[in-house]
């Protein structure tokens, strides 16, 4: 009888300890819960059909891990479908939806690239350290090594002071901070022309010369490859380095123009021959200049300084008219322009050169008050042929010979309807103008000018195709740090 007893005794704590034990459950999935409905997460998504689905699946990855941690579902949104703002991909011109909508009822907005991954609970974890009444900006800090364009020299005598986020780990901006950037906005409307390096002028808007936040950076915010063991503590962490989506396309498919002009054939021509031109195998350079020994093309087109709007369309009407149809990659570089045709076969495979896609890095003018995107032309400009005949069937052409040809193309485009696909393989600059953190989670496509640089070094230490091997930090006999 008294074991009997003493064992009714113990089922009975251990079912008063189970009981508890699912009530602090109970309570921690109730609070995850309400936590999770206070994060509005935002991805900076694109409308091309191979972008936008990559964000549908990872926001139907944010959903699940949600459903499976309680019955609150947060708020996900993706910025293509946020339509009321042509530069809605510029974030700042949104802050003031974001206020009148979430203002009230949430307490974080999380932004992240469509390739980020995220462990929700870590997250929650990270997000309860800080104080939701507070304005906070967090991320993983960037900074510049030295001022470039790019980056405005806003702090040319020390530019490393100066944190800014990397979008694809994530960042963080609180509901208070979100109020009072869209009550600034209400006042004070956004005075850039351009959009050029979107990460750090959100940091230098938020800033405000010292009267804003700084970015605080998060340690668990992390670009580590997701199946790297060190990952083990990040929240957040990034997948991609370069897509490839089946096999890369044939070479056959990507016809290459460079345009370059008489006074560059002896010095720029040379890299591209030494460099990159072996991997095309459809390629023309086009000039004001017929050189039998480069050979190059003269379009009847004048060079002019500055814009090259004239010598691009007729490139253009030339792909068109004079290349077969079954080749359905056009991709037009400038003769400093270094690039992996190798690495753009691979991300070619993502996309449908059915539909209309003009590809490469972005850049705004005016966004906010009329403008359009556009893809800057120093790192690369790949138009699909269906883009190229929507285009030249339109009546929008150069307003002048000389007009920057990437911007009218932007205008253009914007006009048609046709977006624009930002890549950030592809770089308007050279390797040691961006962060080194920045760069260690890419395989680039290309980098632009020669300027102190010996640029076929540059390229067979970022580009070449035997430089595959690099990610995961592995050496094949070069050193990055060198350049």
């Amino acid at each position: 009888a008294f074991a009997v007893s003493v064992v009714s005794e113990g089922a009975e704590d251990e079912t008063e300890l189970s009981v508890l034990q699912k009530s602090e459950k109970s309570r921690t999935i109730s609070k995850i819960g309400r936590d999770l409905k206070g994060i509005v997460f935002v991805i900076q998504s694109q409308s091309n059909s191979f972008h936008s689905k990559r964000a549908e699946d990872l926001k139907r990855d944010i959903l699940k891990q949600a459903v499976d941690l309680g019955k609150e579902l947060p708020t996900v949104l993706l910025i293509h479908q946020i339509d009321r703002h042509e530069g809605a991909w510029t974030i700042l011109p949104l802050m003031r939806d974001f206020s009148v909508t979430y203002g009230r009822n949430s307490s974080w907005i999380f932004f992240c690239e469509e390739d980020t991954r995220i462990q929700v609970t870590k997250l929650l974890e990270i997000l309860r350290r800080f104080d939701k009444s507070k304005e906070w900006f967090l991320g993983k800090a960037l900074y510049d090594e030295e001022s470039t364009i790019i980056h405005h020299y806003a702090f040319a005598e020390n530019p490393t002071v100066f944190k800014f986020p990397d979008f694809a780990a994530g960042w963080v901006l609180s509901i208070p901070l979100v109020n009072k950037l869209a009550k600034k906005l209400k006042s004070e409307p956004l005075k850039s022309d351009f959009t050029i390096d979107l990460k750090h002028e959100i940091a230098l808007y938020i800033w405000q010369k010292g009267e804003g936040p700084h970015l605080t950076p998060v340690p668990e915010f992390c670009t580590d490859d997701v199946n790297l063991y060190k990952a083990d503590h990040c929240a957040t962490t990034f997948s991609n380095f370069l897509p490839l989506c089946g096999e890369p396309v044939n070479k056959e498919d990507v016809f290459v123009a460079v345009k370059t002009c008489r006074k560059f054939h002896g010095d720029r021509i040379p890299v591209v021959k030494q460099t990159w031109e072996g991997e095309a195998a459809l390629i023309e350079y086009y000039s004001d200049y017929a050189d039998i020994s480069i050979p190059t093309i003269d379009l009847g087109v004048p060079n002019t300084d500055r814009g090259h709007c004239g010598k691009t369309f007729a490139i253009l009407e030339r792909f068109l008219n004079h290349t077969s149809p079954r080749t359905p990659w056009l991709v037009v570089v400038d003769d400093d322009t270094l690039i992996s045709i190798f690495r753009l076969r691979k991300l070619l495979s993502c996309y449908d050169p059915t539909e209309p896609v003009f590809l490469g890095e972005r850049y705004g003018y005016g966004l906010g008050t009329g403008g359009y995107s556009y893809i800057t032309g120093g790192g690369g400009m790949v138009f699909s042929r269906a883009a190229v005949q929507k285009l030249l069937a339109s009546k929008c052409r150069c307003y002048s010979m000389d007009a920057p040809d990437d911007m009218v193309l932007g205008m253009c485009f914007s006009g048609l309807g046709i977006p624009i696909t930002h890549s950030p393989l592809f770089h308007q600059a050279r390797p040691m103008d961006y962060p080194k953190d920045y760069l260690s989670h890419q395989i680039p496509v290309s980098f632009h000018k020669h300027w102190n640089i010996d640029p076929v070094k540059v390229y067979f230490t970022w580009l070449a195709p035997n430089t595959e091997e690099s990610r995961n930090g592995k050496k094949v006999g070069y050193n990055r740090e060198d350049l």
